[in-house]
């Protein structure tokens, strides 16, 4: 059996990383690979729940992060560890890494809880620590994805954040980054739709030639 993959997209809000994960996608189906699109938070009935909950009500720093993590646990129980069972592409659209940015980063809540955290639910039976293998970062410069979200949508509460807030969750991605280099691609969110699609493609080839060695 071919063996399950697991790539997240990671980025601010307004970085674009939605628009290239279902052309990643079609890569993985036109090379006879089943694909499971996802996201977080979200992923399953619950996790959608509160993922509703994190993004509209206001809480604490610790009881927003906890509520991350609960949703990401029954999202790994449910749907990412049976699809990386079965041998499919999971595709994340964010992981963990954007608690880190975005709790981490922006709230300035403690990393080392989040460390622990990290540990507790995303330690399996075997002790592996379930991580991306690869994780495509969207790096934007926080004004120009403000620019890109002012007519978009209404914002959610992350959203409405001032761009100060931004510029912490980016800090906090690439301190992610810094600590785990091996497995992330930093790609130039502020490029041509059609050059961030290219050097996505680039990235993700990359790594499956790195896996084929």
């Amino acid at each position: 059996m071919t063996r399950g993959t697991f790539i997240s997209f990671e980025g601010i809000d307004g970085a674009g990383k939605s628009t290239h994960i279902e052309r990643v996608a079609a890569l993985f189906r036109q090379a006879g690979r089943a694909v499971v699109l996802t996201r977080e938070p979200g992923g399953t009935a619950l996790s959608e729940k509160l993922r509703e909950l994190v993004l509209h009500e206001p809480m604490d720093a610790l009881t927003e992060a906890l509520l991350m993590f609960a949703a990401r646990r029954e999202h790994l129980v449910q749907v990412i560890e049976p699809a990386l069972a079965r041998g499919d592409v999971v595709l994340c659209d964010r992981f963990t890494d954007a608690t880190f940015a975005y709790q981490g980063g922006g709230r300035g809540f403690d990393w080392q809880v989040l460390l622990q955290l990290e540990r507790m639910v995303q330690t399996s039976p075997d002790g592996l620590l379930r991580q991306p293998e690869l994780t495509v970062w969207f790096d934007l410069d926080p004004q120009i994805a403000a620019e890109r979200l002012a007519s978009a949508r209404v914002p959610d509460k992350f959203e409405s954040q001032p761009t100060a807030f931004f510029a912490a969750v980016r800090a906090g991605y690439a301190r992610r980054q810094t600590d785990m280099p091996e497995r992330f691609a930093r790609i130039d969110a502020a490029q041509t739709r059609e050059a961030v699609g290219a050097d996505v493609a680039r990235a993700v080839q990359a790594f499956l030639e790195r896996g084929r060695a």
